[in-house]
């Protein structure tokens, strides 16, 4: 696809400028945009640096111009903030229907508030508020601006404001915490400054608590406590606290010092669970962690009481299905448990994913990859190639606008209609996505299919003689690299994290060049690591060594890979688990989510590559303290 007679080079220009804030440079270079396939988005950037001055005209003229197109459902996004902001309810109610995207937490909440002033089901609107508020991280106007509104009109009861306050608290964004706060107690906000700077001391300090408001900030500031130091929380729970505070307040700071136990991988994480009088009155997260911990405690019972008293929504996810499962085989079990459990493992059975990939065994089916390609349909394919949001987004990624290109990708195969592609649209366009070699799109667009798996878009091999022959080589199974890649990468040369990682294999400038040396490799330098085959040789190098390291278990190595090697080698002390037990209990969210998939792709890589039935169970194996005796070479590896 040609740009015209425009320079790319304006392009990325503009870029630049609006990621500094160069409003006047931005005015400026615009008409030098006209015609190229991306002026979209240089209209986009040049208005959007100025939107705080626009007037109400000028968003309009640019809604039309470019309608149909993610920009313009971008800057509506955008614009529809301002006026949430600004309080100018009748623009905001004019405009907001025609929001394509509906994926923004703090619309739907500024939208509760007009249908609060409407009349509004109050019952409703508080489910929506409490949903979209709940769920974000941080403290942002427009949720809190709906939660006091309905707090106010008697839509929200005071236990769903300090409810919020205990998550946030829990979570470490007092300032979130401190909004709630505000809505439901304002007059206690200088008392809640005084917990904030030593929870200990406004501890010591409460002589009583015969307040409602009295009660929530001491539970407060023995959340803050316990996510710090669960020990010296819970001796204070054990004095006079424990009487001090009603039982749904006991039972939430208990589930907090349980689930800071349960992340440090202390034996003392069930007692203190244990001590939780009704799970119903604990969070979704402070279950997960009572059922990790029960989990790795081998206490099977309460594995399937926690599990059961999470939302239904939580129930639903694969993991949890999995486990109840794994729950109801475990010790006297009769005919109804046998058929519950199989009825519950056939609900979620795959050959893709960790726990379905893990339910198809438990049903005696080993994990088998279908090797015909899923034909593309012909209407579909012509539709998605003269789709001008996805040419314009495969243009951007290949300008180096990956940031933009991905962000347009998304919604046009998710959000532009309502339910996003169909299959034979999302197969098509992941298609294109493969033949333009941007992998990462080709994945996430063919992942995304309900009916119809295509494993070679889900599981490409680009570079296979390089990949496969350098494995080979140092004695590593190259479905393990692929699975590991597929991960850390998708397959982006150019790829850099947020901590500088680097390349295919995300490789830290420090451990390639340990790696390097270690493999004699002369000719390193740290330009290098972006080169694909020096990318490739120290990745599978530093690979092989963790999984030596590692006594050949996968799943500590790739821990290792994702977090350090220091970390995998404290999370492996304790009794010895099933992998599978083991992998749920690592304390940091994206170390376990990222195992579970490396474990996974390497499965269906395994079964893509030998034609052979596979095993995760098998790759996961046993996890356990180093055998007595036997070195450490890990603690060399950095």
């Amino acid at each position: 696809m040609s740009s015209g007679m425009v320079n790319d080079d304006v392009i990325v220009d503009m870029q630049q400028a609006f990621r500094k804030r160069e409003k006047s440079k931005l005015t400026q270079l615009l008409p030098g945009a006209r015609g190229h396939v991306l002026e979209p988005w240089a209209a986009y950037w040049e208005l959007r640096a100025r939107l705080n001055e626009a007037t109400q005209d000028e968003v309009q003229a640019f809604l039309t111009r470019w309608a149909g197109t993610y920009q313009e459902d971008r800057l509506r996004n955008d614009w529809l903030r301002l006026l949430g902001q600004r309080r100018d309810w009748s623009n905001f109610d004019a405009m907001y229907p025609a929001f394509r995207m509906g994926d923004d937490r703090e619309l739907r909440c500024y939208a509760a508030v007009i249908d609060l002033a409407k009349g509004g089901d109050r019952e409703s609107l508080a489910n929506t508020v409490k949903s979209n508020w709940y769920a974000q991280r941080d403290s942002e106007d427009g949720c809190n601006l709906a939660a006091s509104e309905l707090f106010s009109a008697g839509g929200l009861q005071a236990d769903d404001i300090w409810r919020r306050a205990r998550q946030t608290m829990e979570a470490g964004r007092p300032r979130a915490a401190r909004a709630a706060v505000e809505v439901v107690a304002p007059m206690q906000l200088p008392a809640f400054a005084t917990m904030l700077q030593s929870p200990s001391k406004f501890l010591t300090a409460q002589a009583k608590t015969s307040s409602k408001e009295q009660q929530e900030l001491a539970t407060l500031a023995l959340i803050k406590l316990a996510a710090d130091n669960p020990d010296g929380a819970a001796t204070l729970m054990e004095g006079r606290w424990n009487e001090m505070l009603t039982q749904p307040r006991r039972d939430w700071v208990w589930g907090v010092i349980g689930k800071t136990q349960a992340t440090r991988l202390s034996p003392d994480a069930m007692a203190s669970f244990a001590k939780v009088g009704k799970d119903a009155h604990l969070s979704d997260d402070l279950l997960a962690w009572k059922t990790r911990a029960a989990l790795r405690a081998g206490q099977w019972q309460q594995v399937r009481k926690s599990i059961e008293a999470m939302s239904a929504e939580e129930r639903e996810d694969p993991t949890w299905i999995y486990w109840q499962a794994k729950a109801l085989q475990a010790g006297r079990i009769s005919e109804a448990q046998t058929q519950q459990s199989r009825q519950l493992l056939q609900k979620i059975a795959g050959t893709q994913g960790f726990y379905e990939q893990l339910a198809q065994e438990e049903l005696g089916q080993p994990i088998v990859i279908p090797a015909q390609p899923v034909p593309i349909d012909a209407q579909a394919r012509e539709s998605v190639r003269s789709n001008a949001g996805l040419a314009r987004a495969l243009y951007a990624i290949q300008l180096g606008l990956r940031s933009e290109g991905v962000r347009e990708w998304n919604y046009m195969t998710n959000l532009h209609q309502r339910g996003g592609m169909d299959d034979a649209q999302l197969l098509a366009a992941a298609e294109l996505a493969c033949q333009r070699q941007i992998w990462d799109r080709c994945i996430n667009t063919s992942e995304r299919t309900k009916t119809v798996v295509d494993v070679g878009q889900r599981y490409p091999m680009p570079f296979k003689e390089a990949v496969v022959n350098r494995s080979r080589e140092i004695g590593l199974d190259p479905a393990y690299v692929y699975g590991l890649i597929r991960q850390e990468s998708r397959f982006i040369m150019d790829a850099r994290s947020g901590v500088g990682a680097s390349g295919l294999m995300q490789i830290m400038p420090a451990t390639a060049r340990w790696t390097a040396r270690k493999i004699g490799m002369t000719d390193f330098t740290p330009a290098s690591i972006n080169d694909r085959d020096t990318n490739i040789t120290l990745g599978t190098a530093y690979l092989k060594l963790a999984l030596d390291d590692f006594d050949g278990s996968m799943a500590l190595a790739a821990a290792g890979y994702n977090a350090g090697p220091g970390r995998p080698r404290n999370w492996r002390n304790g009794p010895v688990l099933d992998g599978a037990i083991w992998a749920e209990n690592v304390p940091f969210a994206e170390t376990r989510d990222y195992v579970k998939k490396v474990l996974s792709n390497t499965t269906s890589y395994a079964a893509i590559l030998t034609g052979q039935p596979q095993s995760l169970r098998a790759r996961l194996g046993s996890v356990g303290p180093k055998p007595e005796g036997e070195p450490d070479l890990s603690k060399e590896l950095p």
